[in-house]
């Protein structure tokens, strides 16, 4: 439970994070854009200083006396001084800028003794520093936003949580205490019937105990799934069947239902034995708890080639949602009774030991509940 409840922490912070950053996209595109123009602008400011520096280096040259001019350089521009014709007097080392990663400007130059007309004057930009400090600021951003999140909601829950971990123990104690008084009442009734003449009243009373019993470990089995290892073993499935059927006789008996068994002798199962009960005492119980008066239920274990086939047919109202049959606390008839968690723990059995499960229900045909143990099972 406690990995289940980090998992869910650490998936709901993960959806609110990128859901701000869903919100936070337009104001970071806009703020991106800002700098990039911020940037270009203040690549052009330099490239016109350079450029004023040289103008101002060509004037003096102009109005000096001296035949050598010292041409201002620097391995950040690109300079090119053009004739009039655009005929190239002087250029600095090319170096080589992409056309896509450099920015350029072109100046006119007033008369000089260069007979320079034009400079042009190129400079290297890249984008790639501004796009990593936004990357950097938003991975700091969404970082302390999970953070914030994660905390918020781990704090918010721990009440839920230490209230949900005392209720499993009240469970568990609670579950602890009635098993024994369960078992004396249906000890003592046992005796009871077998010292005594048979009546409807003690009958009631013993199979009102039988399914009290379903009940308690169908709800003992959901507290524990989750903290048991349910090693398999090799489990007589024959025998196993047919010793619940004789506790299913009685609770049938009172609304005349019958058994039809066509069960094969020697067939075993890999299995759990508490998945194994689970899944013939639920399929059993609602076979009775649905069936018509006077009619049969069929119960039929066979093997089919390496597979084996365990269902259960009975006569009853068709089952009309197929699909949410097996979800927990659905129940198709409110009036009968019952959490709706019988046939929930039973698909959980089944996808846990690659069982097959074959529902079909009709009401000309009745309703028939097939499980195939598959040969690797």
């Amino acid at each position: 439970m406690i990995v289940k409840s980090k998992n869910f922490i650490l998936k709901i912070s993960i959806f609110y994070t990128v859901i701000f950053f869903i919100f936070i996209a337009i104001p970071t595109y806009f703020y991106t854009n800002l700098e990039l123009e911020n940037y270009k602008n203040t690549q052009n400011r330099l490239l016109i200083e350079h450029a004023q520096s040289i103008q101002r280096t060509i004037y003096d040259f102009s109005n000096s006396k001296s035949d050598t001019f010292i041409f201002p350089k620097s391995f950040k521009f690109e300079v090119t001084l053009l004739t009039k014709d655009k005929k190239i007097i002087y250029k600095t080392r090319d170096l080589n800028f992409n056309k896509t990663s450099k920015m350029s400007i072109e100046i006119e130059l007033s008369n000089n003794r260069l007979n320079a007309k034009y400079l042009q004057l190129s400079k290297k930009i890249s984008f790639d520093e501004i796009y990593f400090k936004i990357l950097i600021l938003t991975l700091f951003i969404g970082l302390f936003i999970f953070i914030s999140i994660y905390l918020v909601i781990k704090a918010s829950i721990e009440p839920f949580k230490k209230a949900n971990e005392y209720l499993d123990a009240f469970f568990n104690d609670a579950m602890h205490e009635l098993k024994t008084p369960l078992g004396i009442i249906q000890l003592n009734l046992e005796i009871l019937e077998n010292k005594q003449k048979k009546s409807k009243e003690l009958e009631r009373s013993i199979n009102a105990t039988k399914n009290l019993f379903l009940v308690y470990e169908d709800i003992e089995y959901l507290i524990k799934q989750k903290s048991v290892k349910y090693n398999k073993e090799k489990i007589d499935f024959t025998y196993t069947l047919n010793q619940r059927l004789d506790q299913f006789e009685s609770l049938a008996s009172p609304r005349n239902i019958k058994f039809k068994l066509n069960i094969e002798d020697n067939i075993s199962v890999l299995i759990n034995r508490t998945h194994i009960l689970r899944i013939i005492d639920n399929t059993l119980s609602n076979a009775i708890k649905y069936s018509f008066k006077n009619t049969l239920i069929t119960v039929e274990l066979i093997k089919n080639k390496n597979d084996i086939i365990f269902s259960v047919h009975n006569y009853a109202k068709a089952i009309k949602n197929k699909k949410n049959i097996f979800n927990r606390y659905h129940k198709e008839n409110h009036i009968k009774g019952g959490f709706g968690i019988g046939l929930n723990i039973v698909k959980n059995i089944c996808d846990a030991n690659n069982i097959d499960i074959f529902l079909d229900s009709t009401n000309e045909n009745g309703t028939t509940f097939k499980y195939t143990f598959l040969s690797n099972t």
